[in-house]
Protein backbone atom coordinates (compact mmCIF):
# COMPACT_ATOMS: atom_id res chain seq x y z
CA UNK A 1 0.00 0.00 0.00
CA UNK A 2 2.80 2.41 0.85
CA UNK A 3 4.11 2.39 -2.71
CA UNK A 4 0.73 2.82 -4.40
CA UNK A 5 -0.26 5.51 -1.89
CA UNK A 6 2.98 7.40 -2.61
CA UNK A 7 2.27 7.50 -6.31
CA UNK A 8 -1.29 8.66 -5.80
CA UNK A 9 -0.52 11.17 -3.11
CA UNK A 10 2.14 12.94 -5.09
CA UNK A 11 -0.01 13.16 -8.18
CA UNK A 12 -1.66 16.38 -7.01
CA UNK A 13 1.67 18.21 -7.00
CA UNK A 14 2.81 16.88 -10.38
CA UNK A 15 3.22 19.50 -13.14
CA UNK A 16 1.73 16.96 -15.54
CA UNK A 17 -1.69 16.79 -13.90
CA UNK A 18 -4.21 18.44 -16.20
CA UNK A 19 -1.62 18.70 -18.98
CA UNK A 20 -0.22 16.49 -21.70
CA UNK A 21 1.45 13.34 -20.43
CA UNK A 22 5.21 13.17 -20.89
CA UNK A 23 4.72 9.71 -22.49
CA UNK A 24 2.63 11.06 -25.35
CA UNK A 25 3.74 12.82 -28.50
CA UNK A 26 2.30 16.22 -29.30
CA UNK A 27 -0.72 16.11 -31.56
CA UNK A 28 -2.35 18.82 -33.63
CA UNK A 29 -4.88 20.86 -31.72
CA UNK A 30 -8.50 20.06 -32.53
CA UNK A 31 -11.89 20.39 -30.92
CA UNK A 32 -12.88 17.27 -29.00
CA UNK A 33 -16.31 16.77 -27.50
CA UNK A 34 -16.06 16.43 -23.71
CA UNK A 35 -16.34 12.86 -22.51
CA UNK A 36 -18.96 12.13 -19.91
CA UNK A 37 -17.74 10.32 -16.85
CA UNK A 38 -20.27 8.32 -14.84
CA UNK A 39 -19.70 8.72 -11.12
CA UNK A 40 -21.21 6.09 -8.84
CA UNK A 41 -21.59 7.21 -5.24
CA UNK A 42 -22.13 4.67 -2.46
CA UNK A 43 -23.81 2.17 -4.78
CA UNK A 44 -26.88 0.29 -3.61
CA UNK A 45 -26.60 1.59 -0.02
CA UNK A 46 -27.05 5.32 -0.74
CA UNK A 47 -30.47 5.74 0.91
CA UNK A 48 -29.55 3.58 3.88
CA UNK A 49 -26.30 5.47 4.46
CA UNK A 50 -28.09 8.80 4.54
CA UNK A 51 -30.73 7.42 6.92
CA UNK A 52 -28.09 5.95 9.24
CA UNK A 53 -26.09 9.17 9.32
CA UNK A 54 -29.20 11.22 10.11
CA UNK A 55 -30.21 8.79 12.87
CA UNK A 56 -26.83 9.17 14.54
CA UNK A 57 -26.92 12.93 14.05
CA UNK A 58 -30.23 13.30 15.90
CA UNK A 59 -30.97 16.17 18.34
CA UNK A 60 -29.62 15.80 21.86
CA UNK A 61 -27.65 12.62 21.11
CA UNK A 62 -24.08 11.65 20.29
CA UNK A 63 -21.71 8.71 19.95
CA UNK A 64 -20.31 6.57 22.75
CA UNK A 65 -16.82 5.36 21.78
CA UNK A 66 -15.94 2.06 23.47
CA UNK A 67 -13.69 0.79 20.70
CA UNK A 68 -10.47 0.59 22.68
CA UNK A 69 -8.18 -2.27 21.70
CA UNK A 70 -7.87 -5.15 24.13
CA UNK A 71 -4.58 -3.72 25.37
CA UNK A 72 -6.08 -0.30 26.09
CA UNK A 73 -9.20 -1.80 27.63
CA UNK A 74 -6.77 -3.66 29.89
CA UNK A 75 -5.43 -0.32 31.10
CA UNK A 76 -8.96 0.73 31.98
CA UNK A 77 -9.49 -2.49 33.90
CA UNK A 78 -6.16 -2.29 35.70
CA UNK A 79 -7.15 1.13 37.05
CA UNK A 80 -9.83 -0.65 39.09
CA UNK A 81 -7.71 -3.70 39.97
CA UNK A 82 -8.95 -6.15 37.32
CA UNK A 83 -6.89 -8.40 35.07
CA UNK A 84 -7.10 -7.97 31.31
CA UNK A 85 -9.13 -11.08 30.42
CA UNK A 86 -11.97 -11.53 27.95
CA UNK A 87 -14.35 -12.25 30.82
CA UNK A 88 -13.51 -8.95 32.49
CA UNK A 89 -13.68 -7.01 29.23
CA UNK A 90 -17.09 -8.56 28.57
CA UNK A 91 -18.27 -7.64 32.08
CA UNK A 92 -17.21 -4.01 31.68
CA UNK A 93 -18.75 -3.61 28.24
CA UNK A 94 -21.92 -5.34 29.40
CA UNK A 95 -22.19 -2.76 32.18
CA UNK A 96 -21.95 0.00 29.59
CA UNK A 97 -24.13 -1.40 26.83
CA UNK A 98 -27.00 -2.58 29.03
CA UNK A 99 -27.46 0.74 30.83
CA UNK A 100 -31.24 1.38 30.89
CA UNK A 101 -32.22 4.58 29.11
CA UNK A 102 -28.84 5.07 27.42
CA UNK A 103 -30.52 5.64 24.06
CA UNK A 104 -32.01 8.91 25.27
CA UNK A 105 -28.54 10.47 25.05
CA UNK A 106 -26.56 8.10 22.82
CA UNK A 107 -27.33 7.52 19.13
CA UNK A 108 -24.37 5.34 18.16
CA UNK A 109 -21.79 3.14 19.89
CA UNK A 110 -18.40 2.35 18.35
CA UNK A 111 -17.36 -1.18 19.25
CA UNK A 112 -14.11 -3.09 19.05
CA UNK A 113 -14.30 -6.24 16.91
CA UNK A 114 -14.35 -8.51 19.97
CA UNK A 115 -17.36 -6.62 21.38
CA UNK A 116 -19.30 -6.69 18.10
CA UNK A 117 -19.39 -10.49 18.30
CA UNK A 118 -19.91 -10.77 22.06
CA UNK A 119 -23.10 -11.34 24.04
CA UNK A 120 -24.17 -10.66 27.60
CA UNK A 121 -23.74 -13.34 30.23
CA UNK A 122 -27.40 -14.17 29.57
CA UNK A 123 -26.67 -14.84 25.90
CA UNK A 124 -28.11 -11.65 24.40
CA UNK A 125 -26.04 -10.13 21.59
CA UNK A 126 -24.60 -6.73 22.41
CA UNK A 127 -25.79 -5.41 19.04
CA UNK A 128 -29.34 -6.35 20.03
CA UNK A 129 -28.96 -4.56 23.36
CA UNK A 130 -28.05 -1.42 21.42
CA UNK A 131 -30.86 -1.75 18.90
CA UNK A 132 -33.45 -1.97 21.68
CA UNK A 133 -32.27 1.45 22.86
CA UNK A 134 -32.36 2.85 19.28
CA UNK A 135 -28.56 3.03 19.29
CA UNK A 136 -26.78 2.28 16.02
CA UNK A 137 -23.94 -0.27 16.38
CA UNK A 138 -20.60 0.80 14.89
CA UNK A 139 -17.20 -0.83 14.48
CA UNK A 140 -13.57 0.28 14.58
CA UNK A 141 -12.02 -0.99 11.35
CA UNK A 142 -8.47 0.38 11.26
CA UNK A 143 -5.50 -1.73 12.32
CA UNK A 144 -3.65 0.93 14.25
CA UNK A 145 -0.80 3.35 13.73
CA UNK A 146 2.67 2.41 12.49
CA UNK A 147 5.76 4.53 11.69
CA UNK A 148 5.60 6.38 8.36
CA UNK A 149 8.89 5.93 6.47
CA UNK A 150 10.35 9.17 5.11
CA UNK A 151 8.47 11.36 7.56
CA UNK A 152 9.47 13.40 10.59
CA UNK A 153 8.93 10.58 13.09
CA UNK A 154 5.23 10.49 12.18
CA UNK A 155 2.65 7.72 11.77
CA UNK A 156 0.23 6.36 9.24
CA UNK A 157 -2.82 4.17 9.78
CA UNK A 158 -2.89 0.63 8.40
CA UNK A 159 -5.89 -1.56 7.65
CA UNK A 160 -6.96 -1.07 4.01
CA UNK A 161 -5.89 -4.59 3.05
CA UNK A 162 -8.93 -6.84 3.41
CA UNK A 163 -11.13 -3.94 4.54
CA UNK A 164 -13.88 -4.61 2.00
CA UNK A 165 -14.40 -8.22 3.07
CA UNK A 166 -14.17 -7.35 6.78
CA UNK A 167 -16.69 -4.52 6.32
CA UNK A 168 -19.13 -6.87 4.59
CA UNK A 169 -18.89 -9.26 7.55
CA UNK A 170 -19.35 -6.44 10.05
CA UNK A 171 -22.49 -5.36 8.21
CA UNK A 172 -23.86 -8.91 8.44
CA UNK A 173 -23.18 -8.85 12.18
CA UNK A 174 -25.24 -5.68 12.60
CA UNK A 175 -22.76 -2.81 12.34
CA UNK A 176 -24.03 0.18 10.36
CA UNK A 177 -21.18 2.64 10.70
CA UNK A 178 -17.40 2.46 10.87
CA UNK A 179 -14.55 4.33 12.50
CA UNK A 180 -10.97 4.84 11.26
CA UNK A 181 -8.56 6.97 13.28
CA UNK A 182 -5.38 8.45 11.98
CA UNK A 183 -3.35 11.20 13.64
CA UNK A 184 -1.44 14.35 12.77
CA UNK A 185 1.24 15.72 15.09
CA UNK A 186 1.92 19.46 15.18
CA UNK A 187 5.29 19.15 16.98
CA UNK A 188 6.42 16.85 14.13
CA UNK A 189 5.67 19.48 11.52
CA UNK A 190 3.38 18.07 10.35
CA UNK A 191 5.11 16.97 7.15
CA UNK A 192 3.33 17.20 3.80
CA UNK A 193 3.81 13.45 3.42
CA UNK A 194 2.03 12.68 6.71
CA UNK A 195 -0.90 14.98 5.91
CA UNK A 196 -1.38 13.49 2.44
CA UNK A 197 -1.08 9.92 3.70
CA UNK A 198 -3.67 10.62 6.42
CA UNK A 199 -6.09 12.21 3.94
CA UNK A 200 -5.67 9.54 1.27
CA UNK A 201 -6.05 6.66 3.75
CA UNK A 202 -9.22 8.18 5.21
CA UNK A 203 -10.69 8.70 1.75
CA UNK A 204 -9.99 5.13 0.62
CA UNK A 205 -11.45 3.76 3.84
CA UNK A 206 -14.54 5.98 3.49
CA UNK A 207 -15.19 4.79 -0.05
CA UNK A 208 -14.79 1.13 0.88
CA UNK A 209 -17.06 1.54 3.90
CA UNK A 210 -19.86 3.15 1.92
CA UNK A 211 -19.58 0.47 -0.74
CA UNK A 212 -20.34 -2.09 2.00
CA UNK A 213 -23.19 -0.26 3.72
CA UNK A 214 -21.25 1.35 6.57
CA UNK A 215 -21.34 5.10 7.26
CA UNK A 216 -17.68 6.09 7.67
CA UNK A 217 -16.57 8.31 10.53
CA UNK A 218 -13.72 10.39 9.12
CA UNK A 219 -11.22 11.09 11.90
CA UNK A 220 -7.87 12.78 11.35
CA UNK A 221 -7.07 13.51 14.99
CA UNK A 222 -4.80 16.49 15.45
CA UNK A 223 -3.04 15.54 18.64
CA UNK A 224 -3.01 17.85 21.67
CA UNK A 225 0.72 17.25 22.15
CA UNK A 226 2.82 20.42 22.01
CA UNK A 227 3.18 23.92 23.40
CA UNK A 228 1.84 25.74 20.32
CA UNK A 229 -0.86 28.47 20.47
CA UNK A 230 -4.41 27.99 19.25
CA UNK A 231 -3.65 29.92 16.04
CA UNK A 232 -1.17 27.22 15.01
CA UNK A 233 -3.75 24.50 15.64
CA UNK A 234 -6.23 26.35 13.44
CA UNK A 235 -3.67 26.64 10.65
CA UNK A 236 -2.88 22.92 10.72
CA UNK A 237 -6.53 21.88 11.06
CA UNK A 238 -7.52 23.91 8.02
CA UNK A 239 -4.72 22.37 5.99
CA UNK A 240 -5.58 18.82 7.06
CA UNK A 241 -9.31 19.11 6.41
CA UNK A 242 -8.76 20.76 3.02
CA UNK A 243 -6.65 17.77 2.04
CA UNK A 244 -9.15 15.28 3.47
CA UNK A 245 -12.11 16.68 1.54
CA UNK A 246 -10.09 16.89 -1.66
CA UNK A 247 -9.38 13.16 -1.53
CA UNK A 248 -12.89 12.29 -0.35
CA UNK A 249 -14.17 13.93 -3.52
CA UNK A 250 -11.50 12.18 -5.61
CA UNK A 251 -12.78 8.86 -4.26
CA UNK A 252 -16.42 9.71 -5.02
CA UNK A 253 -17.43 9.55 -1.37
CA UNK A 254 -21.01 10.69 -0.78
CA UNK A 255 -20.80 13.52 1.77
CA UNK A 256 -24.41 13.03 2.92
CA UNK A 257 -23.43 9.54 4.10
CA UNK A 258 -20.41 10.33 6.27
CA UNK A 259 -19.78 11.70 9.76
CA UNK A 260 -16.73 13.63 10.91
CA UNK A 261 -14.82 13.17 14.14
CA UNK A 262 -12.52 16.17 14.39
CA UNK A 263 -10.40 17.43 17.23
CA UNK A 264 -11.50 20.71 18.75
CA UNK A 265 -9.24 23.61 17.87
CA UNK A 266 -7.36 24.21 21.13
CA UNK A 267 -3.89 25.31 22.16
CA UNK A 268 -1.32 22.57 22.64
CA UNK A 269 -1.66 20.77 25.96
CA UNK A 270 1.64 22.28 27.15
CA UNK A 271 0.90 25.84 26.03
CA UNK A 272 1.31 28.38 28.81
CA UNK A 273 -2.17 29.85 28.40
CA UNK A 274 -5.49 28.03 28.56
CA UNK A 275 -8.30 28.94 26.20
CA UNK A 276 -11.85 29.55 27.33
CA UNK A 277 -14.75 27.48 25.93
CA UNK A 278 -15.89 30.55 24.00
CA UNK A 279 -12.47 30.93 22.36
CA UNK A 280 -12.26 27.24 21.50
CA UNK A 281 -15.76 27.38 20.03
CA UNK A 282 -14.88 30.45 17.94
CA UNK A 283 -11.73 28.90 16.46
CA UNK A 284 -13.27 25.48 15.95
CA UNK A 285 -16.37 26.80 14.18
CA UNK A 286 -14.18 29.07 12.05
CA UNK A 287 -12.27 26.01 10.86
CA UNK A 288 -15.43 24.01 10.20
CA UNK A 289 -17.15 26.80 8.28
CA UNK A 290 -14.08 27.25 6.10
CA UNK A 291 -13.53 23.59 5.32
CA UNK A 292 -16.64 21.39 5.84
CA UNK A 293 -19.50 21.30 3.31
CA UNK A 294 -22.99 21.71 4.79
CA UNK A 295 -23.98 18.41 3.12
CA UNK A 296 -22.15 16.56 5.93
CA UNK A 297 -24.84 15.56 8.49
CA UNK A 298 -22.85 15.44 11.71
CA UNK A 299 -19.70 16.70 13.40
CA UNK A 300 -19.02 14.33 16.30
CA UNK A 301 -16.10 15.73 18.28
CA UNK A 302 -13.49 13.64 20.05
CA UNK A 303 -12.46 14.69 23.54
CA UNK A 304 -8.74 14.05 23.02
CA UNK A 305 -7.75 13.92 26.68
CA UNK A 306 -9.77 16.88 27.91
CA UNK A 307 -11.47 16.54 31.26
CA UNK A 308 -15.08 15.39 31.25
CA UNK A 309 -16.32 18.86 32.17
CA UNK A 310 -13.99 20.66 29.77
CA UNK A 311 -15.12 18.57 26.78
CA UNK A 312 -18.76 19.22 27.67
CA UNK A 313 -18.29 22.97 28.20
CA UNK A 314 -16.54 23.33 24.84
CA UNK A 315 -19.29 21.42 23.05
CA UNK A 316 -21.91 23.55 24.76
CA UNK A 317 -20.18 26.76 23.63
CA UNK A 318 -20.29 25.58 20.01
CA UNK A 319 -24.04 25.10 20.18
CA UNK A 320 -24.98 28.60 21.34
CA UNK A 321 -26.04 29.48 17.81
CA UNK A 322 -27.30 27.39 14.86
CA UNK A 323 -24.78 25.41 12.79
CA UNK A 324 -25.13 23.91 9.30
CA UNK A 325 -24.44 20.49 10.81
CA UNK A 326 -25.41 18.51 13.90
CA UNK A 327 -22.53 19.42 16.24
CA UNK A 328 -22.19 16.72 18.89
CA UNK A 329 -19.81 14.32 20.61
CA UNK A 330 -18.06 11.00 20.10
CA UNK A 331 -16.40 10.61 23.48
CA UNK A 332 -14.55 7.71 25.06
CA UNK A 333 -12.62 8.73 28.16
CA UNK A 334 -14.88 11.77 28.69
CA UNK A 335 -17.82 9.39 29.16
CA UNK A 336 -16.06 6.48 30.86
CA UNK A 337 -13.86 8.05 33.52
CA UNK A 338 -16.60 8.56 36.12
CA UNK A 339 -18.08 5.15 35.28
CA UNK A 340 -14.87 3.33 36.11
CA UNK A 341 -14.42 5.20 39.37
CA UNK A 342 -17.98 4.36 40.40
CA UNK A 343 -17.72 0.71 39.37
CA UNK A 344 -14.32 -0.26 40.82
CA UNK A 345 -14.81 -3.72 39.31
CA UNK A 346 -17.43 -4.70 41.88
CA UNK A 347 -20.81 -6.23 40.89
CA UNK A 348 -22.60 -4.38 43.67
CA UNK A 349 -21.51 -1.05 42.08
CA UNK A 350 -22.97 -1.70 38.62
CA UNK A 351 -26.09 0.37 39.20
CA UNK A 352 -24.06 3.32 40.51
CA UNK A 353 -21.71 3.07 37.54
CA UNK A 354 -24.60 3.06 35.08
CA UNK A 355 -26.06 6.11 36.79
CA UNK A 356 -22.69 7.83 36.36
CA UNK A 357 -22.76 7.00 32.64
CA UNK A 358 -26.29 8.40 32.29
CA UNK A 359 -25.22 11.53 34.12
CA UNK A 360 -22.37 12.17 31.69
CA UNK A 361 -24.59 11.26 28.77
CA UNK A 362 -27.23 13.73 29.89
CA UNK A 363 -24.62 16.48 30.38
CA UNK A 364 -23.37 16.07 26.83
CA UNK A 365 -26.90 15.79 25.49
CA UNK A 366 -27.65 19.18 27.04
CA UNK A 367 -24.39 20.52 25.58
CA UNK A 368 -25.45 19.36 22.11
CA UNK A 369 -28.62 21.38 22.60
CA UNK A 370 -26.64 24.34 23.99
CA UNK A 371 -28.24 24.10 27.44
CA UNK A 372 -25.48 22.65 29.66
CA UNK A 373 -24.41 24.19 32.95
CA UNK A 374 -21.34 23.08 34.91
CA UNK A 375 -22.98 23.83 38.25
CA UNK A 376 -22.66 20.85 40.57
CA UNK A 377 -19.93 19.05 38.60
CA UNK A 378 -17.62 16.92 40.75
CA UNK A 379 -13.88 17.48 41.15
CA UNK A 380 -13.23 14.24 39.25
CA UNK A 381 -15.11 15.61 36.24
CA UNK A 382 -12.73 18.57 36.19
CA UNK A 383 -9.54 16.49 36.03
CA UNK A 384 -7.77 16.44 32.66
CA UNK A 385 -6.97 13.09 31.03
CA UNK A 386 -4.30 14.16 28.55
CA UNK A 387 -1.59 11.55 27.99
CA UNK A 388 1.40 12.59 25.88
CA UNK A 389 1.74 10.35 22.81
CA UNK A 390 -1.54 8.57 23.67
CA UNK A 391 -2.25 5.34 21.81
CA UNK A 392 -5.18 2.91 22.06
Amino acid sequence: MACSSFVKLNASSSPWIGHQSFNQRARPSRQVAPRRVAVIRAGAYSDELVKTAKTIASPGRGIFAIDESNATCGKRLSSVGLDNTEVNRQAYRQLLLTTPGLGEYISGAILFEETLYQSTTDGKKFVDCLREENIVPGIKVDKGLVPLPGSNNESWCQGLDGLASRSAEYYKQGARFAKWRTVVSIPCGPSALAVKEAAWGLARYAGISQDNGLVPIVEPEILLDGDHPIERTLEVAERVWAEVFYYLAENNVMFEGILLKPSMVTPGAEHKERASPETIAKYTLTMLNRRVPPAVPGIMFLSGGQSEMEATLNLNAMNQSPNPWHVSFSYARALQNSVLKSWQGRPENIEAAQKALLSRGKANSLAQLGRYSADGESDDAKKGMFVKGYTY
